[in-house]
């Protein structure tokens, strides 16, 4: 933390400590607004790629503040890129906005799914977007006010739950010119992400039989469903032999349509993960052995798409370091009685034992974990493209895991939206340190350049495929 601090006492310019408290006063005071939106975006909760209404919330707010948007980027009809300013550094911020299927849920503290929808932000999304478009507001409002010179790019990034939807808007060349990315997540601490992500390879494999009378004539069918029944027996033997840290998921998404029928068509849907991304397409490609041997043996036919496929996450210390000041000066919040009561029934609901809730007023110093738990995202392909930090914040009531009913219950709180203006400070609050102070960026790219190495060059592990617009159908 030496250098970080060593920085931060070097920006002795008053207009950008005055920026800094300025954003902080803004941000406190248009808590109200941004929690409308947020809350607005957790009622829709709309699927990956299908976030018709979510992304034109977030859209029309950034025009209203003065960006020029385009929208239905990257063959994505949810995608756009909110423009605002001129010259250099150009900073980008992530804004998901994505929901998760099967996560109903009202904002109370018992499970009780919301009636008239079947899906939840399970992840916290409709807080992401609306910090990343409300910290892209605030760094606009930098801008104008104290004359600094730069460029801000809102990003709405659809499908990230699955879809890669950032993978299609890299391989469309959206991030070249950009000097540095901000980003963020939800969680159950406030912390500088400083811990990796898996690379990702996901597919939904096909299987075609015949049909026949399951009791007259099985003689005459060739069920699709043991076609995937004995895929999924090979892969778990499988499991026996791949790298420890390795993860493989799966769901059986089509199965058949009643016993007496034997079933024509049957599909399940993998993903597997692995720190490596050369490992993940290694596994991958034996996956696909499984499913062609699996289809050999039920004389079935058989064919897969890829429908997402994303990079592991590359750090970038020196930022981590410039965020972290930020993050520090921030802190956590408090929560009120009422909170305290629902967060005690939230955590008691958990059925293991959590951290004391008032983690999320408090914020953790800059440490790599070697073995902290991981999961995967498309921002890793853009930490390959772009220099990248992010955090997390105590949106959720701390021990609460992510895709659970107690995650879309807490992010239907004020302990949600709370913790979406830690989230929207400090990004605003680094992107004002970026914008002012060139050191910061010339030692993230130096940092960037060595860790990528000279022969590096970025190939996307979906291939050329078009964006699986119907993944979630």
């Amino acid at each position: 933390m030496a250098n970080g601090l060593q920085a931060q006492k070097k920006k002795s310019n008053p207009a950008v400590q005055a920026a800094k408290t300025q954003v902080r006063q803004d941000l406190d005071n248009d808590h109200g607004k941004y929690k409308d939106i947020a809350m607005q975006i957790w009622e829709y909760a709309e699927l990956g790629y299908k976030e018709q209404k979510s992304s034109a919330l977030l859209q029309q707010t950034l025009k209203d503040n003065g960006f020029q948007v385009e929208s239905g980027v990257a063959g994505i009809p949810t995608a756009f890129v909110a423009t605002y300013g001129s010259g250099s550094p150009v900073i980008g911020v992530l804004a998901e906005f994505d929901a998760l299927p099967g996560l109903s849920q009202e904002a109370v503290a018992e499970k009780k799914p919301a009636a008239g929808r079947t899906s939840g932000h399970g992840c916290g999304h409709h807080l992401f977007g609306t910090a990343s478009v409300a910290a892209g507001i605030e760094l606009k409002k930098m801008i104008d006010q104290y004359k600094f010179t730069g460029t801000i790019k809102v990003y709405g990034t659809p499908a990230e739950e699955g879809g890669s939807g950032k993978v299609y808007m890299v391989r469309e060349g959206l991030f070249k010119g950009v000097d540095v990315v901000l980003h963020w997540h939800p969680g159950d601490e406030n912390a500088v992400t400083y811990d990796g992500a898996l690379a990702n390879k996901s597919a939904k494999f096909r299987f075609y039989g015949v049909s026949a009378h399951a009791s007259a004539s099985p003689e005459r069918g060739r069920s699709s469903l043991d076609g995937v029944e004995a895929m999924d027996m090979m892969v778990n033997m499988m499991r026996e032999h791949i790298p420890s840290d390795a993860r493989i998921h799966y769901v059986i998404t089509s199965g058949g349509k009643a016993p007496n029928v034997v079933p024509d068509f049957a599909e399940v849907y993998y993903y597997v993960r692995h720190p490596n991304r050369d490992v993940v397409k290694q596994l991958f490609d034996r996956i696909v052995l499984a499913a062609q041997g699996a289809a050999t043996g039920t004389e079935t036919r058989m064919d897969y798409e890829p429908i997402g496929g994303t990079y592991d996450l590359l750090l970038n210390t020196e930022l981590a370091k410039a965020m972290q000041v930020n993050l520090d000066q921030v802190g956590g919040f408090s929560y009120t009685e009422e909170e305290k009561a629902f967060a005690k029934k939230i955590q008691q609901s958990l059925g293991f034992a959590t951290p004391p809730m008032e983690r999320a007023g408090t914020v953790k110093p800059l440490t790599r974990e070697p073995n902290a738990p991981m999961g995967s995202t498309d921002v890793g392909d853009v930490s390959w493209n772009v220099p990248t930090v992010g955090l997390s914040a105590a949106t959720w009531v701390p021990g609460t895991p992510a895709h659970s009913w107690q995650a879309v219950a807490c992010g239907g709180t004020d302990i949600g939206a709370k913790g979406m203006t830690v989230a929207a400070k400090t990004m605003a609050m680094t992107g004002i340190d970026l914008l002012t102070d060139p050191a910061i960026l010339q030692k993230a790219k130096a940092e960037f350049d060595a860790a990528r190495g000279a022969d590096f060059k970025y190939y996307p592990l979906l291939g050329d495929r078009k964006p699986a617009l119907n993944y979630r159908d």
